[in-house]
C-alpha cells in the first residue's frame, strides 16, 4: 500500500494572480537578464530573444506549476498543454520582439522597450491559457 499525500488547497484567482505576479518578475528578470547578455555577446535579437524566452518560461512553468496553480502532477497532459501553449507564445513574443524593433524610433532603451512590448502580450495569453487550459484541475 503507497501512502499519497494530498491534493494541495486550489488557490482563488485573486491568490492565484498575485502569485502569477511575483513569480512573473522573477521569471521576466531571467528572460531579460540572459536577452541583454547575449545581445552583448553579439547574438542576433530573434535569437537573443528565443533562447532568453525559453529559460524564463521554464522557470515560469516550473514555479508556477508548484506555487500558483498547486498542482502536484505533471503528468503528460499538463505538459503537452504547456508546450502547445509555449509554442504559440513562443511565437508572438519572439515575432512581436521582431515587430518592435522593425517600428520602433532609434532610441537608447529600443530593445528594451521592444522586450517589455513583447513580455507583456505573452503573460496576458499565459495567465488565462495556464488557469482555464493547462491547470484547469
Amino acid at each position: 500500500m503507497t501512502a499519497t499525500s494530498p491534493a494541495p488547497a486550489k488557490l482563488g484567482l485573486a491568490a492565484q494572480l498575485i502569485r502569477f505576479v511575483a513569480i512573473g518578475a522573477v521569471s521576466a528578470l531571467v528572460d531579460f537578464g540572459i536577452y541583454h547578455g547575449l545581445l552583448a555577446l553579439g547574438f542576433w535579437p530573434s535569437a537573443a530573444k528565443a533562447v532568453s524566452f525559453i529559460c524564463g518560461t521554464t522557470t515560469a512553468y516550473l514555479l508556477n506549476r508548484r506555487f500558483t496553480f498547486a498542482s502536484a502532477s505533471g503528468g503528460n497532459g499538463r505538459v503537452a498543454g504547456f508546450v502547445a501553449l509555449y509554442a504559440t507564445t513562443f511565437a508572438l513574443n519572439v515575432g512581436t520582439n521582431a515587430l518592435m524593433l522593425a517600428v520602433l524610433p532609434a532610441m537608447s532603451f529600443r530593445t528594451s522597450l521592444a522586450w517589455v512590448v513583447a513580455q507583456g502580450v505573452a503573460t496576458v495569453i499565459n495567465f488565462v491559457m495556464l488557469r482555464t487550459v493547462v491547470f484547469r484541475d
